[in-house]
């Protein structure tokens, strides 16, 4: 990154912009409040934490971090800004003046989508889920009633950070409110049209992470066209409200674009060969938090609220130099079926993922939870019985993990009867996620009600994808017993 204060816009005016080169999208301008925030401690934490988790593994090119994709998430919510009519122009945007309602719009929705990541845990989601689990702010009697999610610590850092360096801090600087930030990074604000800019089925994050994703692991399954999709965003009036629509020409775009995540999910994310790693670290982190040895959700609270330098360490190496102390000291021998899991990450040892009929991929349908039931207990019955046959004729070195879901999370689109059944305003339009669809003369329907996409017939679909890991060790005793072939 260098400053470029002297930076021309497309008017050929001079701003006071700073300037980053990104290799999806070239350079990115930045207003001197997100170069401050950049520059902030909080912020850099994020060069040190892998987008993809241990995908990296089986992809070595997948080393990308947080830092650059939340950098691409704000230069998509800028892009969809200025195709819907709604950005100011540089010259304001750039000035670093926030006098103007229009121009702390648009700012807060570039620093809500430039800071959705800032409190993600050590290899991304791998390790959070351990900590949603635990659920620590549930158990203690000063629980700041918040989930332990990345979400909750981002918007907790945004909030609680009111001194040099800290994010509150800045954002005052700049006359910005902290607290709206929040509500745009959790996708409560009570703006419709932003929110959906932020947090829907087509939005700036999702935009950029299957790009950047394919680009490093050298996937093409997250390809879409980026430029027809931008150039199709519109705004379109439900009532009184503002609401982001599609136009109608661009509906395959949008198809197209909804079936790269589907398959980018199901091909990469779900895939055995990485997942097996990432269901792993998830157990290791849970026992750590377990046996109080590593930072529990109310101490980054703690950190964060004094400024304490030592919660710029809660990164991916904060976690790897964990285990990696505890094993060379010996202190998991004590636990060798932790051990033999910690062995599987430090050193990317082999393990095991099982087959069985009962732990089939299906597509099932998100409108039939009762007969989804009969299937999901299948592959849990299945892991069970593997389990009992390790506590039987294994010792403590033997593990076996199940990373079965249990939530029907890789979709195309949110079925219109679950949209329905969830509905919380009295007008599907006024939904935030689903993708809507502008035909002209306020004709906007749910891409889902479209009867020429292809996703009106897929949209009840998912794809379950049931999961049971073992040592090699394990195997060869389930094998034996004929538990597996």
């Amino acid at each position: 990154m260098e400053a470029n204060p002297n930076s021309l816009d497309l008017n050929g005016l001079k701003t006071k912009s700073k300037i980053i080169y990104d290799p999806l999208y070239g350079f990115i301008n930045l207003t001197p409040l997100e170069w401050e925030i950049i520059h902030s401690p909080f912020y850099q934490r994020l060069r040190w934490i892998k987008q993809l988790g241990f995908s990296f593994y089986v992809f070595p090119g997948a080393e990308h971090s947080r830092f650059g994709h939340s950098i691409g998430v704000m230069n998509n919510a800028h892009s969809i800004l200025q195709s819907i009519g709604v950005a100011v122009p540089d010259e304001k945007l750039f000035s670093g003046k926030y006098d103007e309602e229009e121009v702390i719009y648009h700012q807060s929705i570039r620093l809500a989508a430039l800071l959705h990541d800032l409190g993600t845990f050590p290899f991304s989601h791998t390790t959070e889920m351990s900590y949603i689990k635990y659920g620590e702010t549930s158990k203690i009697k000063k629980s700041r009633d918040l989930a332990d999610d990345h979400e909750n610590l981002g918007s907790f850092i945004i909030k609680n950070t009111d001194y040099p360096s800290g994010i509150t801090y800045i954002l005052k600087k700049y006359n910005i409110d902290p607290q709206a930030i929040s509500d745009w990074v959790k996708g409560i604000s009570e703006s419709l049209l932003g929110n959906q800019i932020l947090h829907s089925e087509i939005d700036c994050d999702r935009m950029d992470y299957l790009l950047r994703d394919a680009h490093y692991t050298g996937l093409n399954y997250g390809a879409y066209d980026r430029e027809y999709l931008l150039h199709h965003f519109e705004v379109s009036m439900v009532g009184d409200h503002r609401i982001l629509t599609i136009n109608k020409n661009a509906i395959h775009c949008v198809e197209d674009f909804l079936l790269s995540r589907f398959s980018w999910y199901s091909q990469v994310i779900r895939s055995t060969r990485g997942a097996k790693y990432d269901a792993i670290a998830e157990k290791v982190t849970s026992y750590l938090l377990e046996n109080n040895l590593i930072l529990k959700f109310g101490e980054l609270l703690e950190l964060i609220e004094k400024g304490s330098e030592e919660f710029f360490k809660f990164n991916d190496f904060y976690f790897m130099s964990i285990l990696h102390r505890h094993y060379m000291k010996g202190e998991f021998d004590k636990v060798p079926d932790i051990k033999d899991m910690v062995s599987c990450l430090l050193f990317q040892r082999p393990c095991m993922a099982l087959r069985s009929d009962d732990l089939k991929q299906r597509l099932l349908n998100q409108d039939e939870p009762q007969s989804n039931q009969k299937i999901i207990k299948k592959s849990f019955d299945f892991f069970e019985r593997a389990r009992e046959v390790l506590k039987k004729y294994g010792d403590k070195q033997h593990w076996i993990i199940d990373d079965i879901p249990e939530k029907n999370n890789i979709v195309f689109v949110k079925s219109k009867s679950r949209i329905v059944k969830d509905l919380k305003t009295n007008n599907v339009l006024l939904t935030r996620d689903p993708v809507k669809i502008n035909f002209g003369d306020d004709n906007v329907k749910l891409l889902a009600e479209v009867e020429n996409s292809v996703i009106s017939k897929l949209q009840d679909t998912y794809n379950f994808i049931p999961n049971v890991y073992c040592s090699m060790e394990s195997y060869e005793i389930l094998r034996t017993h004929k538990v597996v072939d």
